[in-house]
């Protein structure tokens, strides 16, 4: 059996269907993307099972001509039920589900027919859906932490791009003011320093909000330097 793939390390190795019993007999299933199908087969809840059918799909080695297309290795095990090992081979295709699956029964005695066919799938099939319930779960929450890092990461840019601004403000601010001052012959008034903002206290989309202000801050403090730059040039240009 072929090495499988990785898989989340917040789910577990078996995923177990609920027992279903049909007259005498009872079957009950167990899914695993990670161990083989001898391991499930000798797990100790089935080791007095009558019948431990198994079958396996996993990603094959070999490589195809397209990177879209995979091969998959796959064998199956009736031991002694003819046929299901078969039937489950196809659940695992039919799901596309590739791992593992071993589905016991104990026999009670009575022939069942081809209802047996029916639990052995139905087993299997419950099994499978858990599995994928949790592996779809844990890839939501896996990119639930990565969506996550990605915006606290943003934040901290953030943080850190509107201190640098609120420096350059009050850097341009001062810079405003002695232009002023120059032009009118008043003298610079000390510059009221403002109270530090706690941005890593904020969140994200407030801090969005704060770096487009910021960046209009900045853009009218230019705007006012550049006409008073004017106006000084048009004064110094008469002396």
């Amino acid at each position: 059996m072929a090495q499988k793939r990785a898989h989340p390390d917040s789910i577990p190795d078996t995923f177990h269907s609920s027992k279903i019993t049909e007259q005498t007999s009872s079957f009950k299933a167990v899914f695993s993307p990670t161990l083989s199908a001898t391991a499930l087969q000798r797990l100790p809840e089935f080791l007095s099972a009558t019948h431990r059918i198994s079958a396996y799909r996993v990603r094959s080695r070999q490589k195809t001509l397209t990177s879209s297309t995979h091969l998959f290795d796959t064998a199956h095990d009736d031991d002694g039920e003819s046929w299901a090992g078969g039937r489950l081979a196809r659940v695992l295709h039919d799901t596309q589900a590739e791992g593992a699956v071993v589905v016991a029964r104990w026999y009670g005695g009575t022939n069942i027919g081809p209802v047996r066919f029916t639990c052995i799938e139905k087993c299997a099939k419950e099994a499978i859906w858990k599995w994928k319930v949790a592996t779809n779960a844990a890839g939501e929450e896996e990119r639930s932490k990565k969506q996550r890092a990605g915006e606290e990461a943003r934040r901290s840019e953030l943080v850190q791009e509107l201190e640098r601004r609120d420096r350059s403000i009050t850097a341009l601010r001062g810079l405003l003011a002695d232009k002023k001052a120059t032009l009118s012959g008043d003298v610079v008034a000390p510059l009221h320093l403002l109270k530090p903002v706690e941005y890593g206290k904020m969140g994200l989309d407030v801090l969005r909000r704060l770096d487009k202000a910021r960046d209009a801050t900045i853009g009218a403090i230019l705007t006012e330097m550049d006409k008073v730059d004017k106006e000084l040039e048009r004064v110094l240009s008469r002396q």
